[in-house]
């Protein structure tokens, strides 16, 4: 029902930005330099009110809502069941959801059939609730931004002023949403600590922290996120290792030497691979790298895992080099042709432009592009999982199996241990994932600024 509710908000948006320009042209009475605005700004103003009224209303009504029907949930369940758990609570709540939705629930009871009952009630009344006020407010901003409408009113300022506060707000909630995911971390990290020595999981070598849950506590000696480092570094190494000659000598090739028939065709080539789904990866990783790697190393008397570190870097190389080279080919074109004609008016060659004019005006682009697929290799899991395995393997040898940070959070959150249990060492790993980021970003930045030059 709120899906048509917001069809009807973006209709009446649309409608109310045609039906004001026609009530400015209808006020100038054909003089439109009479009026201070163009009709497009007073259209674009009542708009824009429609829009925050509608949206603002139905988008706060759903929070606070969801949580007012999550506290008479838990109110719905009958004190005859006796002091609860806040898990068996959880579970008695979303039984009764699944019941009222028509899904399969773990359970069935007159407890749980109450919970249901109460959930379908209070939709109901939610939905309609909110679809009369979410319209009311609408049709009020229009009506009340239609009346403005005259010779004199600014619309062209009052539109840019909304404009510029709702940027302000986007990154406001850009910023907030950062600070919010820093503050869930450090918090779950924080617990995380109080009860494991940080020097065991910063220096530990053996990573099985849900190996000892059974008996209460985890053992210090078992949460060690070395093996998970050095996994998540050997990866990302061998894929620059791949990604960056490959993607920078076509980003060369490209800008400098490809005729502009040959670039058409080329670039958009290179950057399919960007949108190529990163399962897809990983299966083309698992069923023909991974069994090609292991087939020839065995003919030139090499043991080379089915699950190892080099078959999921050499592919997160290959999706990551699209990437580098379309970003490394604007910042090379965006060199002056100016230090191109000097180069080659001194004597220089191609070559010689390229390598002693060219890559270093281009250098700060080049750092950022290679930043930009190291984070994207730190980051990635599908692949790992299913070209390089998940056991936490302390090893240099590429052609192991080993796993990464991402993949362990992952397997943490998402396997059948309880939640409450496993929380704390995935985002103990996130966190740290985290820190170790924007030291590298901070590094990145600090080299970018060093070997920057300026070009008129």
């Amino acid at each position: 029902m709120l899906s048509w509710v917001a069809l009807i908000v973006v209709l009446m948006i649309a409608g109310s930005f045609f039906a004001s320009q026609q009530r400015a042209r209808g006020v100038a009475q054909g003089d439109l330099a009479a009026l201070h605005s163009r009709p497009a700004y007073h259209g674009a103003y009542t708009a824009l009110w429609v829009a925050i009224a509608g949206f603002g209303v139905l988008v706060l009504g759903l929070l606070l809502s969801n949580i007012a029907i999550r506290s008479a949930l838990f109110a719905a369940i009958p004190d005859s069941l006796g002091p609860l758990s806040q898990i068996e609570r959880d579970l008695i709540v979303s039984d009764g959801v699944a019941i009222a939705s028509g899904e399969v629930a773990s359970r069935s009871d007159a407890a749980r059939e109450a919970v249901g009952a109460r959930y379908g009630t209070l939709m109901m009344v939610r939905n309609v609730g909110l679809a009369l006020l979410t319209l009311g407010a609408a049709a009020f901003a229009y009506m009340r931004s239609s009346a403005q409408i005259s010779l004199p009113f600014r619309a062209r300022n009052r539109t840019e002023k909304i404009v510029q506060v709702l940027l302000m707000v986007s990154a406001a909630i850009a910023i907030l949403t950062t600070i919010g995911i820093v503050a869930s971390l450090l918090g779950q990290t924080l617990a995380f600590f109080s009860d494991i020595p940080i020097t065991k999981f910063l220096f530990g070598t053996l990573w099985s922290p849900l190996s000892g849950v059974h008996s209460g506590s985890m053992d210090p000696d078992k949460v060690g996120a070395i093996p998970l480092f050095a996994g998540t570094l050997l990866i990302t190494f061998i894929a620059m290792l791949v990604a960056v000659p490959v993607g920078l000598f076509a980003a060369i090739f490209l800008s400098d030497f490809a005729s502009q028939r040959a670039r058409s065709i080329i670039k958009p080539m290179l950057e399919i691979l960007a949108g190529i789904p990163t399962v897809v990866y990983g299966f083309f990783a698992a069923i023909t790298v991974a069994p090609f790697l292991r087939d020839t190393g065995a003919a030139v008397g090499l043991t080379i895992s089915s699950e190892s570190a080099l078959a999921a870097g050499i592919v997160m190389g290959i999706m990551i080099i699209p990437f580098i080279s379309s970003l490394s080919d604007d910042v090379i074109n965006a060199v002056p042709q100016s230090l191109r004609d000097g180069s080659y008016g001194l004597g220089a060659t191609k070559a010689e432009t390229i390598r002693k004019v060219i890559l270093p005006a281009a250098l700060p682009g080049i750092v950022s592009a290679v930043l930009l697929g190291v984070s994207r290799a730190i980051g990635e899991t599908m692949i790992v999982v299913m070209a390089a395995g998940q056991g936490a393997n302390l090893t240099a040898n590429p052609f192991e199996a080993v796993t990464t940070v991402t993949v362990q959070i992952v397997a943490l959150i998402t396997g059948d241990t309880e939640a409450a249990t496993a929380a704390g060492p995935a985002f103990t790993l996130g966190f740290t994932l985290f820190c170790v980021t924007l030291i590298f970003n901070v590094i990145a930045l600090r080299l970018v600024r060093k070997y920057q030059e300026s070009y008129d």
